[in-house]
């Protein structure tokens, strides 16, 4: 399909509780590539594959959760173009300058009906993957084995209010379009959006939530089951506290693990799902039936999934 746009997830700034221990964390047992750190502290991070310079910065902070989530757009003028629509939406909008985040050109930042903080930005500085671009190597030993070794920071699943809202904006100005969604129990309105600018089942879905601005989960993509399974080994080695041990989504079909950071950032082990076309129509998910499309496996409903936040 032709990339216009919104093109991809680009990066996710997470706050941790104690530093110190989220970069053993983020170093070494999730196994994140660690590419830079800025005058104000900020650790930066990228998946093994990954050719940007970052795709997760983390900051220390008194309380967990997400500051923004960042997508990367076809080119300048596509960046102008969009912040131009959603001034025209009635969405008011922040120039940040370019160098604000190490080796990042200009973004624009806006707040969603969902208390969530977005930002657009078309130049990040590529680093390659280690391979090269002449005859690469498949994979990095270098990087590709260390801990759970993602290849890339994949979507992020954010609950607050008003998702409605989020959806319209999300389709109507940036370009998106849902790919499933889950009905409340009242059978009237939505409980769940996931969304997508690119390839994949979703770059980005929201739950529905009282409180604004909560992050669920930011998901690491892995190359296949049997490195999902990998890496379920290496959070039991490491004693990493669990919500939702191995199993298959009915909703995208991927497989996944549920865990948490040491700042009860929950995090996602994800693989597989598939590749929907632009002209598919949305897949629905009732919410007698969704406890299959959340652990397929079992059918079950995990409280824990439904409730925490940070």
């Amino acid at each position: 399909m032709a990339m216009t746009g919104v093109l991809r997830p680009g990066h996710a700034q997470i706050r941790v509780l104690d530093l110190e221990e989220a970069l053993h964390f983020y170093r070494n047992v999730l196994g994140l590539v660690e590419t830079g750190k800025d005058a104000t502290g900020r650790h930066y991070f990228k998946g093994w594959d990954e050719r940007d310079h970052h795709s997760v910065i983390i900051r220390q902070a008194d309380r967990a959760g997400i500051d923004f989530f960042g997508f990367r757009v076809l080119d300048v003028a596509t960046l102008n173009q969009l912040e131009k629509d959603l001034n025209a939406y009635g969405v008011k909008t922040e120039r940040i300058p370019a160098g604000e985040l190490l080796e990042t050109g200009e973004r624009v930042r806006f707040q969603a009906p969902t208390g969530h903080f977005f930002e657009l930005y078309a130049e990040k500085t590529h680093v390659g993957n280690g391979s090269g671009l002449v005859n690469p190597a498949p994979w990095n030993p270098k990087t590709a084995e260390h801990g759970i070794a993602p290849i890339r920071m994949d979507h992020c699943l954010l609950y607050g209010p008003n998702i409605q809202a989020n959806k319209d904006l999300f389709t109507k100005v940036l370009g998106f379009r849902v790919v499933e969604y889950v009905m409340a129990p009242d059978g009237e309105h939505t409980a769940a959006f996931f969304m997508s600018c690119s390839h994949k089942a979703h770059d980005i879905a929201f739950v529905e939530h009282p409180e604004p601005g909560k992050l669920h989960h930011i998901s690491y993509r892995l190359e296949s089951w049997e490195r999902v399974l990998r890496a379920a080994d290496i959070i039991g080695m490491n004693k990493v506290p669990v919500d939702i041990s191995p199993t298959r989504h009915g909703v995208t079909r991927g497989t996944t693990i549920y865990a948490w950071d040491p700042s009860g950032n929950r995090f996602e082990t994800f693989c597989g799902s598939y590749e929907p076309y632009p002209d598919w129509e949305p897949i629905k998910w009732t919410f007698d039936e969704f406890g299959y499309g959340l652990d397929h496996t079992t059918g079950k409903l995990h409280e824990s999934f439904l409730t925490i936040v940070s």
